[in-house]
């Protein structure tokens, strides 16, 4: 009797140090499993701010460098009015201006996806990825629904990355030009993101 409550005892004295052995250990050594609650401070977080970013998205889809190519496609996405099932592939400029020309503040890489067969809706998946300023290698992700012919769109703000760690917020687009011929679109976005 003695010699089965010793080696009960002596099992669950190797159970308890297998599975201490195995919990890793917060910051002041408390052991944890495999999730905890931190303080925004243990990973350098600061006060959380809203900034306002106002910038110019130029889908380019013609020309011999388009920064806008069509990867997939369904066998009627060239016969339905709404281009439903085409797959586009994005680099896009983000410039200060309207222009082109004006100052390039970083890229809109993703892609955008015709996904209504009733309207030209659009699924978009996209990083803002800035490059310039405190802001260079930091991005936005903007994950939404775009109704191409409403006036002001509106998608989420999804995440972001260095600068925009734990970001959320929207963004609002809209059309500032499109050329009819060539396809090519001109969007101002508004971005309101909380951040730290």
């Amino acid at each position: 009797m003695a010699e089965s409550l010793l080696m009960k005892s002596a099992l669950s004295f190797i159970v308890l140090l297998f599975i201490l052995s195995n919990l890793e250990a917060d910051a002041e050594g408390k052991p944890h499993g495999f999730s905890r609650v931190i303080s925004p401070a243990a990973i350098g977080l600061k006060e959380e701010k809203l900034s306002h970013f106002r910038l110019y998205w130029h889908d380019i889809v013609s020309g011999s460098n388009p920064s806008s190519i069509r990867v997939a496609a369904a066998p009627s996405t060239d016969t339905s009015p709404t281009q439903f099932g085409i797959v586009r592939v994005i680099d896009d400029p983000l410039t200060e201006g309207p222009e082109l020309s004006s100052k390039l503040v970083g890229r809109a890489q993703g892609f955008y996806t015709s996904s209504s067969q009733s309207d030209l809706g659009l699924l978009m998946a996209m990083n803002f990825a800035f490059m310039e300023g405190k802001y260079n290698g930091s991005t936005i992700t903007i994950l939404g629904r775009n109704h191409v012919f409403t006036k002001v769109r509106e998608m989420p703000v999804i995440g972001g990355s260095g600068l925009f760690r734990f970001a959320r917020g929207y963004a609002q687009a809209s059309t500032h030009t499109v050329d009819l011929k060539t396809g090519d679109a001109i969007v101002e976005y508004n971005i309101y993101v909380f951040h730290y």
